[in-house]
């Protein structure tokens, strides 16, 4: 294989890897926010061995995405960026900054369920009296539903075996801080793909225009009720006639 054909496969395998990290991290964001919504039912009457296993399945699906990420996007920054296909350099680092927001955002949820499960075990049945009888029932088959119809590019290939919640912990621990060894970016060099309050501005424009729309509506309604007999210098001459007969 000559040169050429080496440098376009490099750049081709690159690409495919940058496009199967952005999809990964798209996964880890909706099974980190199932996994909040199941652990703030730690504790409630929608507690039980149901809630318990769905959290160790998410959990542990949480898991696999992040070490494929961390295989993945640890070696696309570490590259010299002499080496061909470079160009999207920039999108690649800020995915590597998203992730360690989402690590750090799924190491608070797993310490929030970690102190509810010891505040509320299960070990007995006598234990679900303890619980908080908050009036929600049924809202956790359909967070679960939505976390096991996630799927990620590598999930069918690599099998990580699930930590214990208290190993998990340290695990991301102990991989934000080699992120942060093996890669050197500042969080402050990094650019956003699109202005800040971008949505909001949006919508205020869009309130905006509705608002002027309104107006519009008014004014051309004030000059249709207007434009009959009831307009002021046609109800001055109709009152004089009046007077006058």
């Amino acid at each position: 294989m000559n040169r050429w054909r080496r440098s376009v496969d490099e750049i081709q395998a690159r690409k495919r890897q940058v496009t199967e990290c952005e999809r990964a991290l798209e996964a880890l964001c909706k099974v980190t926010a199932c996994f909040q919504q199941m652990a703030i039912s730690i504790g409630s009457n929608s507690d039980g061995s149901f809630l318990r296993e769905e959290m160790d399945e998410t959990r542990a699906l949480a898991h696999r995405i992040c070490t494929g990420l961390h295989r993945r996007l640890v070696p696309l920054l570490t590259e010299r960026s002499t080496e061909p296909g470079q160009e999207d350099r920039l999108q690649v680092q800020r995915l590597w900054v998203l992730f360690l927001t989402g690590l750090e955002n799924l190491q608070q949820d797993l310490h929030k369920a970690s102190d509810l499960i010891d505040r509320f075990p299960l070990k007995q049945r006598n234990d679900r009296r303890t619980l908080v009888n908050t009036g929600a029932t049924d809202g956790v088959t359909g967070v679960s539903a939505r976390a096991a119809s996630v799927q990620t590019p590598w999930l069918a290939v690599e099998v990580e075996q699930n930590p214990d919640l208290k190993t998990h912990i340290t695990q991301i621990d102990v991989l934000v801080k080699e992120m942060l060894q093996k890669v050197s970016i500042p969080f402050w060099a990094v650019e956003a793909t699109q202005e800040a309050w971008v949505e909001a501005t949006q919508s205020q424009d869009a309130a905006h225009d509705q608002d002027e729309t309104l107006e519009e509506m008014m004014v051309v309604s004030q000059d249709d009720q207007m434009s009959g007999c009831c307009q002021p210098l046609n109800c001055k001459l109709w009152c004089m006639f009046c007077l006058s007969t």
